[in-house]
């Protein structure tokens, strides 16, 4: 080999460390706002070395990115636990985790026993409980006396209530119908009737609502400046505008609640493996879930974390969940096909004058 090809090889070999170096100095987050507070990442750097790098995402974002890249650009993901084993058997974007290098005795049973059984593909585990969230009601109690959705159709409350229309709100209606829709997965032909039938019911209602409301902030601002009186609503907004006007408050609907949660997916074509895991176990610390609760707004999934909460997000958390986890309806995996039934119905509503 000449003295060319050896200074060439030592650039190239050089290249490849420096570029491999920065690598491991680096964790890619592909995430939703808020969920990577600032300062928790400052920390975890100073600590680590590792900076953390972060995209702005949302579920079809996740799998629309990652699909179109076969899994690379990113060292985490963070899809809702219904959107990932779907993504993977369609796509293959996802790596198992190991699960001796997750903080197994952190999370609440309730969460990871969810979460696996939504993310376990072939024995193995695709998802990592992160934060959840329950979707159910709020109302301006000097106003107004509500106990379900069903209630946002009541002619008392003509022009005072909202609802999305989205497929979260037929899912609600169904329940407040005394159906199960997630009871139905397994029957294509009777949740197809069953979502055509809350549609039906929904055209109905729409008369009713004050408006149908597409983002937080309009549906806040309907509720605070009092034009609203009720709408289906998740939590962390009503908590916010409880803090500022105790009348306005989370309801606990009568048919129960809807529940989600967020996860960590582990990219298939991820460079930094050991960073990922690195931060899971970082932001698994019950003081630190506490900085990212305060910061989100809800709750994350990990045990221990409460004593460290502000007292009065405790309390709200207490009284949205008055029966605990039990009444929560949690999202399980959609099955192909059901998305765009449910489109259709929702075209359906949009379209009704």
């Amino acid at each position: 080999m000449t003295l060319r090809h050896l200074f060439l090889l030592a650039v190239t070999l050089t290249v490849c460390a420096t570029a491999n170096a920065a690598a491991t100095r680096n964790l890619r987050i592909l995430t939703w706002q808020d969920y990577v507070p600032a300062d928790v990442a400052a920390d975890f750097e100073k600590e680590t070395g590792i900076h953390v790098e972060v995209t702005l995402s949302n579920n079809e974002d996740i799998i629309t990115r990652l699909r179109a890249s076969n899994g690379a650009g990113f060292d985490l993901a963070q899809p809702s636990h219904d959107r990932v084993a779907g993504a993977q058997q369609a796509y293959h974007i996802y790596r198992p985790f190991d699960e001796s290098r997750l903080p197994m005795d952190r999370y609440i049973p309730q969460m990871i026993d969810s979460v696996r059984k939504n993310t376990t593909l072939g024995g193995r585990l695709y998802g990592s409980p992160y934060l959840y969230g329950i979707e159910g009601l709020v109302a301006n109690t000097r106003r107004a006396h509500i106990t379900d959705y069903s209630d946002m159709c009541r002619p008392d409350l003509a022009g005072k209530t909202a609802l999305r229309i989205r497929r979260n709100t037929l899912i609600a209606m169904a329940f407040a119908q005394g159906k199960d829709p997630f009871a139905l997965y397994a029957d294509p032909p009777a949740y197809a009737k069953l979502i055509d039938e809350v549609a039906d019911r929904l055209i109905e209602c729409k008369h009713n609502l004050g408006m149908a409301y597409e983002s937080q902030n309009q549906i806040v601002d309907a509720v605070k400046s009092g034009h609203i009186v009720a709408a289906m609503l998740w939590d962390s907004p009503i908590y916010e505008m409880n803090r500022q006007a105790p009348s306005i408050r989370y309801v606990d609907p009568k048919s129960g609640a809807l529940g989600w949660i967020m996860t960590f997916a582990l990219p298939a074509r991820g460079e930094n493996e050991d960073a990922a895991y690195a931060w899971i176990k970082f932001t698994s610390r019950p003081e630190i879930a506490a900085r990212i609760s305060k910061v989100v707004g809800n709750f994350t999934c990990y045990s221990g974390t409460l004593k460290y909460v502000d007292a009065r997000l405790k309390t709200q958390l207490f009284l949205s969940l008055p029966k605990g986890f039990g009444s929560v309806h949690w999202y399980p995996n959609v099955p192909a096909g059901f998305e765009d039934l449910e489109s259709k119905a929702l075209q359906r509503v949009r379209a009704a004058h």
